[in-house]
């Protein structure tokens, strides 16, 4: 007898494509025969960690044997030393989908409603269908959301709003008139998530910073990673930031030992290591400039972005993708977000730049 164990399945996962991230350059550069590939795919920070970070990741190995502490004390106590608020308003994850994740396991439920923008980033969806709960997608306005028509959307099921500010993988952001309109309009009782892994990038004067909102508005969470600006994607480390009440309960669904000891030494060296967010920055800044030139120059459309990441129209995303492969170079076709003409790219060093847009010029 053959047992279908996809049938067995929920229908809620069994109905779901998996995610699928950057290729890693081990596997693209076994696969393809080439060799000093450079990966623009999954908005990593091109400089890596600061030395400071290795030196306490490096220092924290040597107590790999022993449990980490499952409250995550030190970070707690230095995360709001750093951010102005008190520990009891933190909740740790590994990475920002677990702490994204918490939310959809202790707020929603098949009965309810979520909603979110198009072209926002595909991992919540997947979360939230995983548990098999509606989401009202709503549609965007020139790549960027539409926050009167996310308004007009929440009925009297809405239990979460999601808002990815500034967005992935469009680069568009949600500016503080609007960002206030929203917070001013959503019924005390709707959760509104705000995800902001690139918020240490933005230079905007308009960009409304989510936390200077957290004491007027209790039904909001700032979700942040430390996987962009600080370096540490593959450490795997997010938090929320919330009123004392919704982080108590997110702390409750929360499983011990969510953080490593690693991750949690690593990160609270990072956050202590002004000049390297500050290159970093600049880094980005500088090298948005040169990809949006060369850009310009072989008269490509790109969405004009505030992260370290652009998204340029190529009229065939999937083919680009792969003629890049082919010259070394790593890129996100993004048609997993129905958009089958856009490629996303990492704003890399000088020279990632000058590569890419060499390697692009050749496949075009």
């Amino acid at each position: 007898m053959t047992i279908d164990f996809r049938f067995l399945a929920n229908d809620s996962v069994r109905s779901l494509t998996p995610y699928q991230p950057g290729k890693p350059i081990e596997e693209v550069e076994r696969e393809l025969g080439i060799h000093s590939s450079i990966k623009l795919a999954s908005n990593e920070n091109p400089l890596g960690p600061s030395a400071a970070v290795v030196q306490a990741a490096q220092e924290a190995a040597y107590q790999a044997h022993i449990y980490p502490d499952g409250n995550c004390y030190e970070l707690k106590q230095t995360l709001a030393a750093f951010l102005n608020v008190q520990p009891s308003q933190i909740t740790v994850g590994n990475g920002s989908e677990n702490i994204l994740e918490l939310i959809v396991k202790a707020y929603l439920h098949t009965n309810a409603n979520t909603i979110i923008s198009e072209y926002a980033f595909l991992t919540i969806s997947l979360l939230i269908h995983s548990y098999g709960i509606p989401v009202k997608v709503i549609p965007s306005i020139d790549w960027g959301h539409d926050i009167r028509g996310m308004i007009r959307a929440i009925d009297d099921k809405t239990k979460v709003l999601f808002l990815v500010n500034p967005n992935n993988p469009t680069g568009t952001y949600t500016n503080d008139d609007d960002f206030r309109l929203l917070m001013e309009s959503v019924p005390p009782h709707v959760l509104v998530v705000v995800d902001e892994a690139y918020s240490e990038y933005i230079t905007q004067p308009d960009y409304p910073h989510a936390l200077d909102y957290l004491n007027q508005y209790p039904n909001l969470v700032i979700t942040r990673t430390f996987s962009k600006i600080y370096g540490l994607a593959a450490l795997r480390l997010g938090y929320a930031i919330s009123s004392p009440d919704i982080a108590d309960i997110l702390n409750r669904a929360r499983l011990p030992f969510n953080v490593n000891s690693i991750a949690s030494k690593a990160a609270c060296a990072a956050l202590k290591d002004h000049a390297h967010i500050k290159n970093s920055i600049a880094v980005n800044q500088i090298g948005k400039k040169q990809l949006e030139e060369g850009l310009q120059a072989f008269k490509l459309n790109y969405i004009s972005s505030i992260g370290n990441f652009i998204t340029i129209d190529v009229n065939h995303a999937a083919d680009i993708y792969q003629k890049l492969l082919y010259q070394g170079v790593i890129v996100r076709p993004l048609t997993a977000y129905q958009m089958p003409r856009h490629i996303r790219v990492t704003i890399g060093t000088e020279a990632q730049n000058t590569r890419f847009l060499s390697s692009l010029h050749a496949v075009l």
